[in-house]
């Protein structure tokens, strides 16, 4: 048979769409590019955004159509975070898809295609790596989230912090790496929480010193990180370890205690102030993205502005901004009027863009002439492409075949953008 896999939303879900396919693919599966020529489609959807939602329902409604087309013999898996515990609204809404899965239940996924997985032994899920072939891949080591932020449906969807062991996660770094792959990000929705839950429990620290030393394992990151899990120890092994980026993903999501503690983030803003201060501290060059909400129930135009001058002072390499859209199920869907206008929500996203386009601008042209080392990921309009250590996107200048995919150069900066950096060969 053959199989096509649509994925939405986060890394996570990149993650669990490549190792639901090297599943397959081990069972014979064939993957195709277009759902066109599959025999199976699998949806992964995301529900932590509307936009995202619109675009899953726009896939399914186009698979419809094949499926119709098709007189039958086209079978439509929808999994991911849309999928809660109970699927009957689903079923009514979707009645022409065959089978519905939760994020992460990929024996459901082959039941529903008639395949008997008591036969696969208890191994063969923790035992499949997804590798795409790409020099970079993700590594899920921790699943589902205790925070219950109010705003945030992934804890209904995914389910309570659960750690994969260390030795699972050494086995399939080791296998991504002997397949080619040279960086591996660590993924989790509160990647810090790590551990706690397992009997011996360890912390990120002690995983990231698991794996430092694996032969051919050129470098580590991790994300998303909570401000109140990311502690000293935890700091200090990224600044120990050389192979670990100096990298970090932290979300704010408001400038504003009084938005914070309605969206029961769990800290204030000087709390997390500190935080970025102590990573500055021991990290000079780290760069640091974060996550703004916008429009959050109730948000007045002060706290707003508390959120921009936190932006102006913290100073960030990066800043994924959102409007808020009330996710149904979450404490603020039930509990909270939606009662900020949704041209003010377009107004305050359209300022902090501006505001980080200024920042960013500022901070990437300080590399200019700077050497950066970039492990090349892709050839983007003819040139090759990469990251550098610090997670700046870098195009280089010259021909693909002098910096081929997986090779890890040293690039001379010599034009910045707020989005990018250019260099060449040094």
């Amino acid at each position: 048979m053959r199989y096509h896999i649509w994925t939405v939303g986060c890394q996570i879900n990149q993650a669990d769409s490549a190792r639901l396919g090297a599943g397959l693919e081990y069972l014979g599966f064939e993957h195709v590019e277009r759902p066109e020529d599959a025999d199976v489609v699998v949806v992964n959807t995301c529900a932590v955004r509307e936009g995202a939602e619109e675009r899953a329902i726009n896939k399914l409604a186009t698979l419809k159509r094949i499926k119709q087309r098709r007189n039958g013999d086209f079978k439509i898996v929808m999994m991911g975070c849309m999928v809660g515990p109970r699927t009957d609204d689903l079923a009514r809404r979707f009645p022409f898809v065959d089978v519905f899965a939760r994020p992460q239940a990929f024996d459901d996924v082959l039941h529903g295609l008639g395949i008997e997985t008591d036969d696969l032994g208890g191994e063969f899920w923790p035992q499949t790596t997804g590798y795409t072939g790409a020099p970079t891949a993700f590594v899920p080591v921790i699943e589902g989230c205790n925070k219950f932020c109010t705003y945030c449906i992934v804890p209904y969807r995914r389910g309570r912090e659960r750690s994969r062991p260390i030795a699972e996660i050494q086995h399939e770094v080791a296998t991504l790496v002997r397949s080619g792959v040279r960086e591996v990000t660590l993924l989790g929705q509160t990647v810090e929480a790590y551990g706690r839950d397992l009997p011996e429990q360890p912390d990120l620290g002690d995983l990231l010193c698991a794996i430092h030393d694996l032969p051919g394992l050129e470098r580590i990151r991790f994300l998303t990180s909570y401000p109140r899990d990311m502690t000293e120890r935890i700091m200090h092994a990224v600044a120990d370890l050389p192979k670990v980026c100096e990298a970090f993903s932290l979300p704010v999501q408001s400038g504003d205690d009084d938005v914070l503690r309605a969206m029961r983030r769990g800290y204030t803003v000087a709390e997390y102030r500190a935080k970025i201060e102590r990573v500055r501290e021991l990290m000079p060059e780290a760069s640091i993205s974060t996550d703004v909400i916008v429009g959050f129930p109730g948000e007045t135009p002060q706290q707003f502005e508390n959120s921009l001058r936190l932006l102006e002072e913290l100073r960030f390499d990066k800043v994924h901004v959102a409007a808020y859209s009330p996710r149904p199920g979450t404490i603020a869907w039930r509990r909270m009027p939606d009662d900020v206008p949704l041209d003010e929500k377009k107004r305050r996203l359209q300022a902090v863009e501006a505001l980080q386009e200024r920042i960013a601008a500022e901070i990437n042209a300080r590399l200019l002439g700077t050497v950066q080392e970039v492990l090349i990921e892709e050839v983007r309009g003819g040139r090759p492409t990469g990251r550098s250590r610090q997670n700046k996107l870098v195009h280089i200048d010259c021909p693909p075949e002098q910096a081929p995919l997986g090779a890890m150069v040293r690039a001379r900066i010599t034009h910045t953008s707020p989005w990018a950096l250019i260099g060449e060969i040094a």
